[in-house]
C-alpha cells in the first residue's frame, strides 16, 4: 500500500475511515497504559508511520479483533451481509490508514448453540422443528434435509453467500467454541462474578423474569434443551453450577459446553474471550450494547469500539426479520443484481432507514456503474471516498457495461426478449464486435434483466391507448425516425429528435411526453433515455413499435 494513500486516508471523510480512526484511538487506549505512549504512537500513524508505531510499543504487536454475529435461527437475509459487507469496509479503512502493516481478523460468529424458540416461517418440514423446540441449533435437524442440523444448514447458506463475494473472514461457531473449551476461563470468571453480572442484568428484567433469571443456561442432561431455569447453587472451586429439572436438581460445569450464557451476557463474554475490538450492531440493540459493555467490563474486558445503523425495512416500512422472512434474502438479490451494486447499498448512509425490497436492485445497479465509470477520472484523494473503492475492496480493474440495468430490461420488455441470445442479437449490432466473452459484465447483466423483467416487470405491466395530443406527437416522432437511415445509432442525435418533437406539441412539463412514451410503448410509467433505447432496438423494430402503440395493438 503506497504511502501516499494512507497520508490521503488519514483526511478520508467517508463513514467507514471515520469509523477507523475511533477504532485506532481505542486500541491505542487499551493497549497503551501510558497516555504519552498512546499520544505519541498515534501522531506515528497519523504520519503514515503505522510501521513504526508497532515497532516501538509491543503491546500494539496482535491484530485487530472486528467481529460480526449471526443468529442461525433463520435463514441468513441481506441484514446479515450487510453487517459483514459494512465492516469490511471499516477494516478496509483500518488498513488504509496503517498503511497495511497492522494485522487485523474479521471473525463471523455465529450463535448456533441457541435454542430454537419457535418455528420460522415458510421453512420446509415444520414437524422436525417442533419437535426439537428449545434444543441447541447445531443439534435441531435440518428440515431441508442436506445437514447434520438446522443449525449446519444456516451457517452455510452464509458462510456459501460470504464466500461468493470474496470476503476474507474467519467463522466461528458457538458450540465448537463453547465445546472446545476455548471459552473456558471467561465462564469461570462468570462465574466467580456471578452477583456482579446479575446487578447489571436484573434491573433491565420484569418482574416475573426477574425472579428466575441467571446468566447460565444449562443444557438438560434428560431432554437436551437448553434451559431457562435459576441457578440455585454456585460452586467457583469446582466451576459448577446446580439447577433443578422437573423436582430433580442437576450439577453441571460451566465448562465444556454443558452451559451456554444468556444472550447478553453471552456478547460480552465473547468480547471479552476474543479481546473483540469492533462490532456494529442495528439501532435496536443500543441498549443491549450498553447491557454488554457493562457485563463485558465486569469480565475484565474491554467493550469493542462500533456504531449502531439503521435497521433495513421491507416494502411496507416494517422491520426486516428473518422468522418472518419479510426482507429479500440474499439468493434473491443475486438473481436480479449484481453482487457488487448490494455492497454498494450496505454503503450509502449506513445510519439512516431504508427500504429494502426488489424495485431498490435496478437504481442501486445503475448508480454502482455510475461510480465506476467516474472512479477512473478522479484524483486519488477523490477515488477513496467513491462507494467503489470499499465495494471492490480497492480492487478497481472491473469495467462498467455500456448499458444501463434500466435500459436492458426496456430492451428486454420491448424485444420479448426470453433468453440472452436474443439481446445479444440487439446488443451485437449496437457495440460492434462485443461478445458475451468480451464483455462479461454486461453478459451478467443481461441475465438479471430477464429474471428481473419475467418476475416483476411483466406481471404488472399495463399498457394504454394514446390520447389526441399524444397519438400526433408518436406520429410525427414515427415519420422523423423514418427519415433516418436504418442504420442510425447515434442515441443523442435519436435523442435530440425525441426532445424536438415533444417541444413541436407543446408538453409542459417535456417529461409528460416522456411518460407517454413509456406508458404507450412500453407498458410502464418510466424508463430510460429514449434515444439510448432506439438506438440499440434499431430504428425499423421502434417503427413498428410505434405503429403499434398508435394503433392500439400493444393493449
Amino acid at each position: 500500500m503506497s504511502s501516499e494513500l494512507t497520508l490521503l486516508a488519514q483526511q478520508g471523510r467517508a463513514w467507514p475511515f471515520e469509523q477507523a480512526r475511533a477504532l485506532i484511538a481505542r486500541v491505542l487506549k487499551v493497549r497503551l497504559k501510558d497516555q504519552a505512549d498512546s499520544i505519541r504512537a498515534k501522531e506515528l500513524i497519523t504520519a503514515g508511520k503505522a510501521d513504526e508505531a508497532l515497532k516501538t510499543f509491543e503491546a500494539l504487536n496482535r491484530p485487530v479483533i472486528f467481529e460480526t454475529g449471526y443468529g442461525p435461527s433463520g435463514l441468513p437475509h441481506i441484514g446479515t451481509f450487510g453487517e459483514v459487507a459494512r465492516t469490511t469496509m471499516v477494516r478496509q479503512a483500518f488498513t488504509a490508514l496503517t498503511g497495511g502493516h497492522w494485522a487485523s481478523r474479521l471473525i463471523s460468529f455465529s450463535d448456533d448453540m441457541d435454542g430454537l424458540r419457535k418455528v420460522p416461517e415458510g421453512i420446509p418440514n415444520p414437524d422436525i422443528l417442533r419437535e426439537d423446540l428449545y434444543k441447541p441449533l447445531t443439534v435441531v435437524r435440518d428440515p431441508f434435509g442436506t445437514h447434520d442440523s438446522f443449525g449446519a444448514h444456516n451457517n452455510a447458506r452464509l458462510r456459501a453467500f460470504l464466500d461468493s463475494f470474496g470476503f476474507d473472514y474467519e467463522f466461528k461457531s458457538a458450540t465448537d467454541a463453547y465445546k472446545s473449551g476455548e471459552f473456558d476461563a471467561t465462564l469461570l470468571r462468570a462465574l466467580e462474578r456471578f452477583d456482579d453480572i446479575q446487578k447489571i442484568m436484573l434491573p433491565t428484567l420484569g418482574p416475573d423474569r426477574r425472579a428466575t433469571y441467571s446468566p447460565f443456561l444449562p443444557i438438560s442432561p434428560v431432554t437436551g434443551h437448553v434451559l431457562q431455569v435459576p441457578t440455585l447453587e454456585r460452586n467457583v472451586s469446582k466451576g459448577t453450577i446446580v439447577f433443578e429439572e422437573n423436582g430433580e436438581k442437576f450439577e453441571v460445569p460451566v465448562t465444556g459446553g454443558h452451559v451456554k450464557m444468556q444472550w447478553k451476557p453471552d456478547w460480552a463474554m465473547r468480547w471479552a474471550a476474543l479481546g473483540v475490538d469492533y462490532e456494529m450492531a442495528g439501532k435496536d440493540l443500543i441498549d443491549s450494547v450498553k447491557v454488554s459493555s457493562q457485563v463485558c467490563k465486569v469480565l475484565g474486558g474491554t467493550p469493542p469500539e462500533g456504531f449502531n445503523y439503521e435497521l433495513f425495512l421491507d416494502e411496507q416500512g416494517q422491520k426486516i426479520s428473518k422468522s418472518k422472512g419479510n426482507g429479500l434474502t440474499m439468493e434473491d438479490w443475486l438473481r436480479y443484481g449484481a453482487p457488487e451494486s448490494l455492497a454498494y447499498y450496505m454503503f450509502q448512509s449506513p445510519k439512516s432507514a431504508k427500504k429494502l425490497y426488489f424495485d431498490v436492485i435496478p437504481r442501486a445497479t445503475d448508480e454502482f456503474f455510475q461510480q465506476l465509470d467516474a472512479f477512473p477520472k478522479q484524483e486519488e484523494a477523490k477515488q477513496i471516498e467513491n462507494p467503489v473503492w470499499f465495494v471492490l475492496r480497492g480492487e478497481t480493474g472491473t469495467k462498467s457495461p455500456p448499458v444501463t440495468f434500466g435500459l436492458m430490461l426496456n430492451l428486454v420488455s420491448a424485444a420479448n426478449a426470453s433468453d440472452k441470445e436474443t439481446l445479444w442479437g440487439f446488443l451485437r449490432a449496437y457495440i460492434p464486435g462485443a461478445t458475451p466473452e468480451s464483455e462479461p459484465v454486461l453478459d451478467r447483466l443481461a441475465g438479471y434483466a430477464l429474471n428481473y423483467f419475467e418476475d416483476f416487470v411483466k406481471p404488472s405491466k399495463t399498457f394504454r391507448l394514446p390520447d389526441d395530443k399524444e397519438k400526433a406527437a408518436l406520429i410525427d416522432l414515427r415519420d422523423r425516425l423514418a427519415a433516418l437511415d436504418p442504420e442510425t445509432r447515434d442515441a443523442e442525435a435519436i435523442q435530440n429528435i425525441v426532445f424536438e418533437v415533444g417541444k413541436a406539441h407543446e408538453f409542459e412539463p417535456l417529461r409528460a411526453w416522456f411518460q407517454a412514451l413509456y406508458e404507450v410503448l412500453l407498458g410502464q410509467s418510466q424508463g430510460p433515455r429514449f434515444g439510448s433505447f432506439v438506438a440499440i432496438f434499431g430504428i425499423e423494430r421502434t417503427l413498428d413499435l410505434l405503429d403499434q402503440g398508435i394503433e392500439g395493438r400493444l393493449i
